[in-house]
């Protein structure tokens, strides 16, 4: 699904329906990935080889859905990259827990659900038709210093956590 949608952008990144499509796409995505983590705990079925996967599945299919944001006219396409990478960052230092004995940390500012509201946001805006310019800059520039602010927070937390055994 989340391929699709990012194609669908990709190809049509001057259209309004895609971008308008989006925010459903990341909801569904969400309500998705939440049940399937429900169900593989509640039924006994969590693996370790469907947690490499949830994680590894997790991040492309954000890099998928918010990369062609870089190919509207008039959006920054360098600063979007480096939005998607922080998260991507994010996300992994959110992972990095288990790895060292801590658990899976969830911190925010900007966690995943964080930056698919935000995304969406985005992307309302630019189906409603408000043309990307100063403002679309310093939004996603918000977005890049709350990534940041997840990163030190996850890790903080998870050497915090560790340290604390």
């Amino acid at each position: 699904m989340s391929a699709a949608q990012g194609a669908w952008l990709a190809f049509q990144p001057g259209a309004a329906l895609p971008w308008l499509v989006l925010p459903v796409t990341l909801f569904v995505r969400m309500a998705l990935n939440a049940i399937d983590g429900l169900m593989a705990k509640e039924h006994g079925q969590a693996s370790t080889s469907g947690a490499v996967l949830n994680e590894l599945s997790d991040v492309i299919a954000d890099a998928m859905l918010y990369l062609p944001f870089a190919l509207i006219p008039g959006i920054d396409g360098s600063l979007v990259a480096t939005v998607v990478v922080a998260g991507i960052i994010a996300e992994m230092a959110g992972a990095l827990g288990p790895l060292i004995k801590a658990p899976r940390r969830y911190d925010g500012p900007l966690g995943k659900s964080d930056r698919a509201f935000a995304f969406g946001l985005l992307a309302v805006l630019v189906g409603i038709g408000f043309a990307p310019g100063s403002w679309s800059s310093v939004y996603l520039a918000i977005l890049l210093a709350l990534s940041a602010v997840t990163v030190v927070n996850r890790a903080r937390a998870i050497v915090a956590e560790s340290s604390a055994e």
